[in-house]
């Protein structure tokens, strides 16, 4: 028998929108992206760090709504036309207002008050050159609010110090840290740093702990030399935006401090864990 030719069967369009049709009452993530000129990995962490909570399906799929939309439109301004990072943007959403979180360093907004007092710098003028808004600044300083890696180093910067000054630690002798002794500081949602040592004045050693889609958010640089293991996960880490790099556990890497370096967990699912060791010579 003649072999009947297989029908080729078209799939449906979806349906055209016309004028006045009202939009879907839910986008995909997908979609929410591409409404805003966004990457999917760019709202997911934002979600991480809890900016954002989307609604869930029961398969366990993002859908955005119109708050979510709204508050994302909120949150891109902020990022791309004023330039605030995670901190100051929860900050200026009202998620802590009157309350101080438990991961603020209460020492390191008065630190920096004092130092910017003692060098006669106004707020403005100091958050000017470290690339914050001057509100963000006043938070940080009132202990409302933690700058992230990259800005506390600006910070530092600034004021003419280096950033493990801003914690007291020249002051410390002690030569075996227990675990449960570390000094904690954790500058943002999904990065843990743990000082390892306190006796030291130019070596310093951190354990960081870095949640998915977590990072440095932003570009930092100052004196010294820089070197990581990592122990767990990944870390992508840039080097003057020229040179990328993705480490994975038992890969190390060292370089100048002078380059200006920005990093990140670029995992969905596991947490980055890593010994960072760099040396600041001292500054004041």
């Amino acid at each position: 028998m003649p072999r009947v030719p297989e029908r080729r069967v078209k799939r449906a369009k979806p349906p055209r929108r016309l004028p006045g049709d009202k939009p879907p009452r839910y986008l995909t993530i997908g979609q929410t992206a591409r409404l805003l000129g966004l990457s999917p990995s760019t709202l997911r962490l934002w979600e991480n760090v809890g900016l954002v909570r989307p609604a869930r399906t029961d398969g366990r799929y993002r859908l955005y709504g119109t708050k979510a939309l709204e508050r994302l439109k909120r949150i891109q301004y902020l990022r791309t036309a004023k330039h605030l990072n995670i901190a100051a943007i929860r900050h200026l959403l009202g998620e802590d207002k009157g309350t101080v979180p438990p991961s603020v360093e209460p020492r390191l907004g008065i630190k920096l008050r004092q130092l910017r007092k003692r060098r006669r710098l106004k707020l403005r003028e100091v958050a000017s050159r470290a690339e914050i808004s001057t509100g963000f600044l006043s938070a940080i300083e009132r202990s409302r609010a933690n700058p992230s890696v990259a800005t506390i180093h600006r910070l530092a910067g600034v004021l003419g110090v280096n950033v493990h000054q801003l914690f007291d630690h020249e002051k410390a002798t002690k030569r075996v840290v227990h675990p449960k002794e570390r000094r904690v500081y954790q500058p943002q949602p999904g990065v843990r740093v743990e000082f390892l040592a306190t006796s030291t004045t130019a070596l310093k050693s951190m354990l960081f702990r870095v949640a998915p889609g977590a990072g440095s958010e932003g570009a930092y640089f100052h004196e010294g030399e820089e070197f990581l293991y990592v122990l767990e996960g990944q870390l992508e880490i840039w080097l003057d935006e020229m040179d990328r790099y993705v480490l994975e556990p038992g890969d190390t890497l060292s370089f100048q401090s002078s380059y200006g370096h920005r990093w990140l967990n670029p995992s969905k699912t596991t947490e980055a864990v890593l010994i960072w060791v760099n040396t600041t010579p001292p500054m004041e």
